[in-house]
């Protein structure tokens, strides 16, 4: 993995973390316990800080980044698609945030919630806990119900125990 200290800060990353060895990693970074960060996913804590919270995953080809200032966060048990766009935004405990989705500056996701596939979260939205979020821009569709619950847990548990595994079993050849 690359990381790189920015202006006399440099990322903090738990030893039971699993950042692959192509992300990058830019100064003001904090990365929980058992979080899993994928390939080429860029992290840059140098206009901002970052926050991901235990047992989040970060999948490939993600970006997290911010304004001057900001504070961009996953709470625990965060899911971010592969390819998706994490901006100066607050991702609550358990939201999963579908591939290609772009969550943009100020906005507050509420827990549990889903925001859909290639969704697009306008600047400042904030939605309730349980929300599914669909489109460009991301608009409210539904609340959520228990099934869909269950089947995002299931998905984040996949992650958390991929970034255990892949300490031990993933090997470059």
């Amino acid at each position: 993995m690359a990381i790189y200290m920015f202006e006399d800060t440099q990322p903090s990353i738990s030893p039971s973390a699993f950042v692959h060895p192509s992300a990058v990693l830019i100064g003001d970074i904090v990365v929980g316990e058992g979080c899993y960060i994928g390939p080429g996913a860029s992290l840059r804590g140098d206009f901002g800080s970052i926050v991901i919270e235990p047992e989040s995953n970060l999948q490939d080809n993600c970006v997290m980044h911010g304004t001057i200032g900001s504070m961009t966060v996953i709470h625990r048990r965060g899911h971010v698609g592969h390819g998706a766009i994490v901006h100066g935004c607050t991702i609550g405990e358990d939201v999963l945030v579908g591939m290609n989705a772009v969550v943009m500056d100020g906005c507050v996701i509420g827990a549990g919630s889903i925001i859909g596939a290639c969704s697009m979260v306008r600047a400042g939205f904030i939605c309730e806990k349980a929300s599914l979020l669909v489109g460009a821009p991301a608009k409210l569709i539904r609340h959520l119900n228990e099934r869909d619950f269950r089947k995002k847990r299931e998905a984040t548990q996949r992650y958390i125990d991929l970034a255990k595994r892949c300490h031990t079993d993933l090997k470059q050849c």
